[in-house]
């Protein structure tokens, strides 16, 4: 932990060095966080708090990158989101809560969604192995598991911008990690690194669906289970003022449709192969309190293999009460 996130943050090392080790060392109550745009908190809630942080983005495409690396501008589809966490603390130890997710997709050359739509929802539940302290050499660690619900459309479709699930039960298992550090100018850099595994359940497919199918197709997919390790960090500028980047690696296993197509029946079988990505996601939080801030920031996707690339503005707003 401390040599993934030392490596992320040395280029901001470089804002207090001059004043040397004597200055005034920062304490924790006078830095205020939102979180960065991506790695959500090892910190469980404590008991009887909550936390809601809604977030609205656009999700612009900018091409693809085929198996080869070999990079494809293509048309700017956009998708326009919002995923809000609602979090609550059973313990000072459990959290539990839940992500609902909401789409409306305007893809170049071809007709826009209908309508807002619901995605998949996510059922979160974590619990605090380890708490920060201060002079600790103990990170706060947390195992969280996630499970999501196919709750989005991804079947069925009358246009394929319509599809804003994935149709399959996927579980994830993380393990988040967050410790502090203090710069030679005294001001806090909070680190977190975050790790996740995910694996889904197949699911049953008609006509035109999220996977690429048309209609009368009949079949199944195997979703390609998947590996995201997120490096992020936050440096605390000012009581209220943050500057905050995550490093996101995303590897993708391949899927694999199978069925039949079109009134012949014919055979069809594909694969996506498998991909990898690596995502930056700078940010500027500002907090009117310790319990309430906002962030601006944007994912840019733009390395990898077999993976579509994306530029992703956000706004999110963090509220604890």
């Amino acid at each position: 932990m401390h040599g993934l996130t030392g490596m992320l943050v040395l280029g901001v090392g470089f804002l207090g060095a001059a004043q040397g080790a004597a200055a005034e060392m920062q304490s924790r109550d006078d830095a205020w966080w939102t979180g960065p745009m991506l790695a959500p908190s090892a910190a469980t809630l404590p008991i009887g708090h909550a936390l809601i942080e809604p977030y609205l983005f656009d999700v612009v495409s900018t091409g693809d990158f085929d198996a080869q690396g070999q990079h494809h501008p293509g048309g700017r589809d956009q998708t326009l989101g919002s995923l809000t966490y609602m979090l609550y603390g059973v313990t000072d130890r459990v959290t539990l809560g839940l992500i609902p997710r909401f789409f409306y997709s305007d893809p170049a050359g071809a007709a826009n969604s209908s309508g807002v739509a619901p995605g998949d929802l996510t059922l979160q539940a974590g619990y605090g192995l380890t708490q920060y302290h201060d002079g600790s050499a103990v990170p706060a660690i947390a195992l969280v598991i996630d499970e999501t619900l196919p709750t989005g459309r991804y079947q069925n479709l009358s246009r394929q911008s319509d599809g804003q699930g994935a149709g399959a039960y996927a579980t994830a298992l993380s393990v988040y990690m967050q410790d502090y550090f203090w710069m030679p100018n005294g001001r806090i850099l909070r680190g977190r690194l975050d790790l996740t595994y995910t694996r889904s359940s197949s699911v049953g497919l008609q006509n035109q669906t999220v996977y690429g199918t048309a209609y009368g197709f009949r079949g199944r997919a195997w979703p390609g289970a998947g590996f995201t390790g997120d490096a992020a960090a936050e440096y605390s500028l000012t009581r209220r003022w943050v500057l905050a980047l995550d490093v996101v690696y995303q590897y993708n296993f391949n899927t694999r449709v199978q069925g039949t197509a079109g009134d012949t029946l014919s055979p069809l079988q594909s694969d996506s192969g498998s991909g990898w990505s690596l995502g930056f996601a700078p940010a500027i939080e500002y907090n009117w309190s310790a319990r309430a801030g906002v962030l601006l920031g944007v994912r840019v996707i733009g390395i990898g293999r077999n993976v579509g690339t994306s530029v992703t503005p956000a706004i999110a707003v963090n509220l604890v009460i």
